[in-house]
């Protein structure tokens, strides 16, 4: 066999169904991961592909095996074990070989590794899709030198998901650029599910909708404006029965969500940013709330279980979809937003409408919705996603859905923060004179921090002490 085009250590899920794309798309690949005997039982269960594949005992064997100027992508758990690795690696490259992190890194580290790395090429990508995108076509955000993604860029776009033939990667920016764009996705993909997870809750808590309902609705509702991966999948997910018990699998999952930090990772870099994106921010606190179950059961102990269930007829399902069609706009122009803040903090010229363009197929939150969303940003980029014709003739068509559902939830106790907080935003989107004078004149009053008048004039204090 001649020498690998490209290398791979870490053959987790993710790394093993990225290794199997890479050489089911025609690419020969070393791989080695720190058990020798996984690294063995990926070549032997690889089949016809194994012929594309070299299996190595030793990262010098790796380095050995794939041809010069290489490339070796790390699929390793973020943080201190991709610093170990660059590490252990290092020392046995070449200063032109590159190395490409595509793991859940925080943007940061990426940064921090691009500038120790110097001269000597390194790429840090975000990969969306989950197992199945890693090995037919995941969404691929890429950050680095724009020299050093062309050099690998024929085989990132060959094994990337597919939209009408065009190709779901493309470089992003400088640094850490292509994993920053990766946690806003992450940002709003908690959003979306959360979201989605509200609605679910009061067909079954406030409609008394069966789980089979509720996957006929999602799968209606799959063939409309909200087509998209995670409506498809929530009806299954409702249609699915336990094999163990014969029950719909909803009823044997414990309401508990897990999380790997991304999002969290989001809401932190919004503060600092100082951008708005509430309703992220509300389904990151709604995973952290969701794993207090034994706090939720005292308290329902304590106060008493919610009505729930909502009078005959005052909700319907057409309104909860246009409700979280007008709620899926808000969230998507949040996490836009906060991108196009970044750019401008970070220098970073990234390009929004191939970021939208790149989300339309393999990634988590792929939606038919992007392909209007990448016009739209193409249109005008400096513009609020929600504030384009064609986002805002649809909020203006379905924002009231929106109201009615978030005002019955919350007179019938069914917590839906995410749908709450778009809510919120879209007001305060809309009112051109809001409330925080009163706030400046709090600040002023207690600390003689200034205001602005309306009449002009900057640094003005109040009568507060005569």
């Amino acid at each position: 066999m001649s020498k690998a085009e490209i290398g791979l250590i870490g053959l987790g899920t993710m790394g093993a169904a990225l290794a199997l794309n890479i050489a089911d798309n025609g690419f020969d690949i070393a791989v080695w991961n720190r058990t020798t005997a996984r690294t063995q039982d990926f070549h032997k269960n690889a089949g016809d592909l194994a012929d594309h594949i070299t299996a190595t005992e030793t990262l010098q064997d790796l380095v050995d095996a794939i041809a010069k100027p290489r490339a070796i992508i790390l699929m390793v758990p973020a943080g201190q074990p991709v610093d170990d690795q660059i590490d252990a690696l290092r020392p046995l490259l070449d200063d032109d070989d590159m190395i490409i992190d595509a793991g859940n890194a925080n943007f940061h580290d990426t940064n921090r590794r691009a500038r120790d790395a110097g001269d000597k090429p390194f790429l840090g990508i975000g990969v969306s899709g989950g197992e199945e995108g890693a090995r037919f076509g995941p969404s691929i955000m890429g950050g680095g030198k724009r020299a050093h993604w062309d050099r690998v860029a024929h085989i990132l776009n060959a094994i990337a998901a597919k939209h009408e033939g065009e190709a779901c990667a493309t470089w992003m920016g400088e640094e850490g650029a292509g994993h920053f764009v990766k946690a806003v996705h992450n940002g709003i993909e908690y959003a979306d599910m959360q979201m989605i997870a509200e609605v679910y809750g009061i067909m079954r808590d406030g409609l008394a909708m069966d789980d089979a309902s509720i996957a006929d609705t999602f799968s209606g509702w799959d063939n409309g404006p909200l087509k998209s991966y995670l409506i498809e999948i929530s009806g299954k997910v409702a249609g699915a029965t336990d094999p163990k018990t014969g029950k719909p699998m909803l009823e044997v999952i414990v309401d508990a969500a897990g999380q790997k930090g991304t999002g969290r990772w989001t809401v932190i870099e919004a503060q600092h940013l100082a951008a708005p994106i509430p309703a992220i921010e509300a389904a990151v606190v709604a995973r952290n709330l969701s794993s207090q179950r034994d706090a939720r059961a005292a308290g329902e102990d304590l106060f008493g279980t919610a009505p729930h269930r909502l009078p005959h007829d005052i909700l319907s399902t057409d309104t909860l979809e246009r409700a979280l069609i007008a709620g899926k706009i808000l969230c998507y122009t949040q996490g836009f937003d906060m991108i196009a803040k970044a750019s401008n903090a970070f220098g970073w010229a990234l390009p929004l409408p191939d970021i939208a363009k790149v989300w339309r197929a393999g990634c988590i939150i792929r939606s038919a919705m992007l392909d209007d969303m990448a016009t739209a940003l193409a249109e005008d980029a400096d513009r609020t996603l929600m504030f384009a014709p064609k986002f805002a003739n649809m909020l203006k068509a379905n924002h009231d859905a929106l109201r009615r559902v978030v005002a019955q939830a919350a007179l019938h106790g069914l917590a839906v923060p995410a749908l709450s907080s778009g809510l919120a935003y879209f007001d305060a989107m809309r009112t051109a004179r809001g409330t925080a004078n009163m706030i400046q004149g709090q600040r002023d009053f207690f600390g003689a921090h200034g205001f602005d008048r309306v009449d002009g004039g900057t640094g003005q204090h109040g009568p507060w002490g005569n």
